[in-house]
C-alpha cells in the first residue's frame, strides 16, 4: 500500500512538472504553433524557424521591394549592385550580393548583439530592410553605372523611418537614410558617389583596399575609349575629376599593390588621398592604424565608407578579383573598423566578393558579412543622420 502511494506521488510530481514546463515555453500565434516557438529568453529578440532555412536576406533581415515602391520607409537599407564588368582580372563579383548574404545567415543566430562596440544593430531603434538588388544590364557599362546611380538615389533620397522631419547634413537640410550596398566589382563605386553627390555634395571617402584604384586612365587600360577608362582601378581618379570627393580628407588603408612607378602615388595625392599601407600595421598596430584614419576624416564629416574585400589577405579572403599577398587578418580589419565608432558614415558599400573562387567554408562571403556587420552597429550606435539643437548651436 505504501508503496504505491510513493508511486502516484512520484507520477503527480512528474506530470507537474512537465505542465510546468509546457506554461513556461513560449507561444507563437499562429497555424501548428505546438511544432515550434519563435522568442528567445534573456534579452528578447525573435529567431526564425533555422538560419539555414528560407530565402537569404542580410542577416536574415526583413526583404522589401523598396525600388517598386517608393512608400516603404527604413533607416538602413541594403542594396546590391550585381556587376563585375570592369574588373581587370577575375570575373565573378556579380554574384557577390547572393554570396555576402549567404555568408551572413548566422549573424544574429544568438541574437545580433555587438559585445566590443556593445550595441545590436538587429534590435535597436533602427528599422534595417534588404531592399533586393538594383537591375544591371551586363551588356552595355554606361547604362549598367547608370541603373546603379539611379537605383542607389532612389533608395537614398527617400525619407527615414526615424527623423523625417528633423534637420539633417544633406543639401537640402533634411535627414536621408543610410544605404550600404553589396558589390559588385569596385566600379559601382563611381556611380554611388554620383548618388551620394546629388544628395550630400562632395564627401569624405574611407577607402580599404589593397589598391590605390586612382590611376589614369592611360595607365589603366583605359585609353582605347571613353567607356574602358571607367573600370576598378580608374573610378576614384574620375570621382576627383567630377568633384566627388571632399579634397584633403579623403584616405586609403590597408594598400600593398606594386605600382606603374612613384607617379602613380603623386597622382593619388592629387586626387586628394592619403596612403596608410598594409605593412605599417607592423609598426604601428590597430591604434596607429585607426588614429591616422580618426585624424585624417575626422566625426563631423558627411563620410562614404567603400571596403574592398581585398583588403584582407587571401588567406582569408580567396574569394576576390584582384587577389595581393600580405594584407591584413579577418580579426584586424575588424578591429579597425570597429574603432571607426563614432565616425560621420553616411552611406557604404563593400565590393570585389566573387563567390566562385571562395572555399567550401565560404571564407570571403562570411568575412565580408562580418565586415558589414561592423559598419552596421556603427551606424545603428551613432543614431539617426538628423542633426540635433546642440550641433546647429555649434555650427553657428
Amino acid at each position: 500500500m505504501v508503496a504505491r502511494n510513493l508511486l502516484a506521488l512520484c507520477l503527480a510530481a512528474i506530470v507537474a512538472a512537465h505542465g510546468d514546463h509546457e506554461d513556461q515555453k513560449p507561444v507563437a500565434a499562429g497555424p501548428l504553433e505546438s511544432l515550434w516557438y519563435n522568442t528567445l529568453p534573456g534579452d528578447g529578440g525573435t529567431q526564425a524557424d533555422s538560419v539555414f532555412s528560407g530565402i537569404s536576406t542580410f542577416g536574415r533581415l526583413p526583404y522589401k521591394s523598396c525600388l517598386s515602391s517608393k512608400d516603404i520607409t527604413y533607416d538602413i537599407a541594403f542594396i546590391g549592385a550585381p556587376f563585375d564588368t570592369g574588373t581587370s582580372y577575375r570575373p565573378g563579383a556579380r554574384f557577390g550580393p547572393s554570396g555576402i548574404r549567404q555568408g551572413s545567415r548566422r549573424l544574429n543566430l544568438y541574437g545580433g548583439y555587438n559585445v566590443p562596440l556593445d550595441t545590436n544593430p538587429f534590435n535597436s531603434w533602427a528599422t534595417v530592410l534588404d531592399c533586393g538588388d538594383i537591375p544591371v544590364t551586363s551588356y552595355d557599362n554606361t547604362f549598367a553605372l547608370h541603373q546603379i546611380e539611379e537605383g542607389h538615389y532612389s533608395i537614398l533620397s527617400r525619407k527615414p523611418k526615424t527623423d523625417a522631419n528633423k534637420k539633417g547634413p544633406s543639401l537640402q537640410g533634411k535627414t536621408l537614410p543610410r544605404v550600404i550596398t553589396l558589390g559588385g566589382d569596385h566600379t559601382i563605386t563611381l556611380p554611388l558617389l554620383r548618388s551620394i553627390n546629388r544628395a550630400y555634395g562632395p564627401v569624405t571617402v574611407i577607402h580599404f583596399d589593397s589598391h590605390l584604384d586612382t590611376w589614369r586612365p592611360k595607365v589603366f587600360g583605359g585609353s582605347p575609349s571613353e567607356v574602358a577608362s571607367v573600370n576598378h582601378g580608374t573610378y576614384f581618379y574620375h570621382a576627383s575629376q567630377e568633384g566627388l570627393l571632399k579634397n584633403d580628407t579623403n584616405i586609403h588603408a590597408g594598400i600593398r599593390t606594386t605600382l606603374s612607378g612613384p607617379s602613380d602615388y603623386e597622382n593619388d595625392g592629387y586626387c586628394g588621398f592619403e596612403i596608410v599601407e598594409a605593412r605599417e600595421i607592423d609598426k604601428i598596430g590597430t591604434d596607429g592604424i585607426i588614429k591616422k584614419i580618426r585624424d585624417r576624416v575626422g566625426t563631423r564629416n558627411p563620410v562614404y565608407l567603400s571596403l574592398d574585400i581585398d583588403t584582407l589577405d587571401p588567406a582569408f579572403a580567396p574569394a576576390t578579383g584582384t587577389p595581393e599577398t600580405g594584407g591584413w587578418s579577418t580579426r584586424e580589419l575588424r578591429t579597425i573598423l570597429r574603432g571607426l565608432d563614432g565616425i560621420n558614415l553616411i552611406a557604404a558599400d563593400i565590393v570585389e566578393v566573387a563567390p566562385a573562387y571562395d572555399t567550401n567554408a565560404e571564407l570571403t562571403t562570411m568575412a565580408a558579412a562580418d565586415a558589414l556587420y561592423e559598419i552596421m552597429s556603427i551606424m545603428v550606435k551613432k543614431g539617426p543622420l538628423s542633426i540635433t539643437d546642440v550641433e546647429l548651436e555649434t555650427e553657428l
